[in-house]
């Protein structure tokens, strides 16, 4: 399995000039029971494999191309379970939560700029004011990001909506993690090139995007929504150590690196 079998591909080509992650487990349970017939010893934390650099007036052609991975085809559930983290296996949408909330080394950046326009340019990115991961204000614009906000009417232990002294109904404030399942689709942003230097054609992952629906307040769907960037060359760092599923052979163990990278 690679990324040429497992993304569903529609794409638009436009003209184009110019850390340390949870370590992945050996198959042996804290009871020292063995999950399978040998200890996996070859899934240490593994290493980036480093792009060639490029000079400029060696491209001689590129191109920027917009892939869709659709993880409602069955092909593509790899990327969206386990629903819930196993060992080292996560869904893709749980290693990208875990490397923006958990490990923080992975800027999330805003997909619509202020006039509510798409924005892919990774110039509007979701940072600490001065450094102070503390601040009230970005903490839950970060939240905001990886959980649902809703407001319902407040029940007494009856069930009976409850007012104040001016007769007026209380409400109260429930969130909910947003789930892999929710993830219906990931954006690609990619630069395809050939260096006539080494004679090689090769493309390059700029972005990544997780996408959802998009609801109305009585839960109908009304489109889609780019919930936000993210930096690939950033997110390498962190998809290296996490494992996708490989239905073609359990005894080959896939990074998510190793996926994009293929």
């Amino acid at each position: 399995m690679n990324i040429k079998q497992i993304i569903s591909v529609s794409f638009t080509v436009v003209a184009f000039v110019s850390a340390n992650a949870q370590l992945p487990s050996s198959g042996m349970s804290e009871s020292g029971v063995l999950d399978g017939v040998y200890v996996q010893e070859h899934v240490p934390t593994k290493r980036v494999i480093q792009y060639t650099a490029l000079r400029e007036a060696d491209i001689v052609w590129a191109k920027r191309i917009w892939r869709t991975i659709d993880l409602r085809e069955k092909k593509n559930h790899p990327l969206t379970y386990p629903t819930e983290p196993i060992s080292d296996r996560r869904s893709l949408w749980d290693v990208i939560k875990y490397g923006v909330m958990v490990e923080k080394s992975l800027t999330p950046y805003t997909a619509q700029d202020d006039f509510g326009n798409p924005n892919d340019q990774f110039d509007l990115p979701l940072v600490p004011p001065n450094g102070n991961a503390d601040d009230p204000i970005y903490k839950e614009e970060l939240n905001a990001l990886f959980m649902d906000t809703r407001t319902e009417p407040k029940l007494d232990d009856e069930g009976l909506e409850m007012y104040d002294d001016m007769g007026e109904p209380l409400d109260t404030t429930m969130s909910e993690d947003i789930s892999s399942e929710q993830i219906i689709k990931y954006y690609v942003k990619e630069d395809w090139f050939f260096d006539k230097q080494r004679g090689v054609q090769e493309r390059r992952i700029i972005g990544i995007a997780p996408v959802r629906y998009k609801l109305d307040p009585n839960g109908d769907i009304k489109g889609l929504s780019v919930m936000f960037w993210l930096y690939f060359p950033e997110c390498r760092y962190v998809f290296q150590n996490f494992f996708v599923y490989n239905s073609e052979n359990d005894a080959r163990r896939m990074s998510y690196d190793d996926l994009f990278w293929k």
